[in-house]
């Protein structure tokens, strides 16, 4: 499967999981430089919340159902990671994309070095409602 048809398919997944369960503030593809030949899935949601486990195991499950276990094979990992947490908050002021692909080579994030990444949702959350 080459690499476009692979942010293709988690595209359409993730506009499809935000439809369900709420938008994220960052979806993103990682290829860390010590693990050249899988792809870190990296999320943040405000719906995750404190059950990170319980993330990981939904989209584990949806990407085995929605896009099969051969896509799932070509993780290392998924990470949640807070919407507050800085590195996020910087990335998404630096990248604005919804639904869509950022490709970003050769770079350091969340002090890992990242040979390549696919960002395809990046956007801070709503601001809370105000009375």
């Amino acid at each position: 499967m080459t690499v476009t048809n692979l942010i293709e398919k988690f595209a359409r997944l993730e506009a499809e999981i935000a439809q369900e369960r709420g938008d994220f503030t960052f979806f993103a593809l990682f290829m860390r430089e010590d693990v050249p030949d899988r792809w870190d899935l990296i999320i943040s949601a405000p719906w995750v919340g404190e059950d990170k486990r319980g993330a990981v195991d939904y989209l584990v499950a949806q990407i085995k159902s929605r896009l099969g276990a051969e896509d799932l094979i070509c993780l290392s990992r998924i990470v949640p990671v807070d919407p507050e947490d800085v590195a996020v908050k910087d990335l998404n002021r630096s990248i604005q994309v919804e639904h869509g692909n950022v490709e970003v080579r050769d770079s350091n994030f969340f002090g890992l070095a990242i040979k390549r990444a696919h960002i395809i949702t990046s956007k801070p959350p709503p601001a809370p409602a105000t009375r």
